[in-house]
């Protein structure tokens, strides 16, 4: 079986100097090898096309037998890194926390322990005939989050 740090050591090599950073990358029983990669703007196939070519040129297929997918994290998938959360700030996400809940808001302030969303809610205040939407940070440990992802916006 191939071994995950020496090709997280070739990814890293590649990576070194350049604005890209890793999100994921999984080793199958079967050599299947899957690295995920993310850019702030966006990832050019072209560069997969050339870190899979540096990682390929580093293994030896005499040796085992590998498949070799390199792509983007992709704009509608969960958040991996805490480096997708730092690129995406000000943006509309949404969390599902690990209770099941799902909301929409402004992702804010990052940390390496957790973020703030800023949700809108419609809130009746005292004496008022209608509620009125009002913004409210609601603070995440990371530990209290299912997913987080970029919320798509076709408007």
């Amino acid at each position: 079986m191939i071994d995950k740090s020496f090709v997280k050591s070739l990814v890293e090599q590649w990576l070194e100097g350049k604005d890209y950073f890793l999100t994921d990358l999984t080793i199958s029983t079967d050599d299947r090898i899957v690295v995920e990669i993310d850019h702030e703007e966006g990832v050019w196939i072209e560069d997969c096309v050339e870190l899979s070519r540096y990682i390929e040129s580093h293994l030896d297929r005499e040796q085992e037998d590998f498949e070799l997918e390199v792509g983007s994290a992709g704009i509608g998938q969960p958040f991996k890194v805490l480096r997708q959360y730092e690129i995406h700030q000000g943006e509309r996400v949404e969390v599902i926390t690990t209770e099941g809940k799902k909301l929409q808001g402004t992702l804010g302030g990052v940390t390496p322990e957790g973020f703030t969303l800023t949700i809108e809610e419609k809130v009746r205040e005292e004496g008022a005939k209608r509620p009125k939407l009002v913004e409210r940070e609601v603070p995440f440990s990371f530990d209290q989050v299912k997913s987080t992802k970029y919320v798509i916006d076709f408007k």
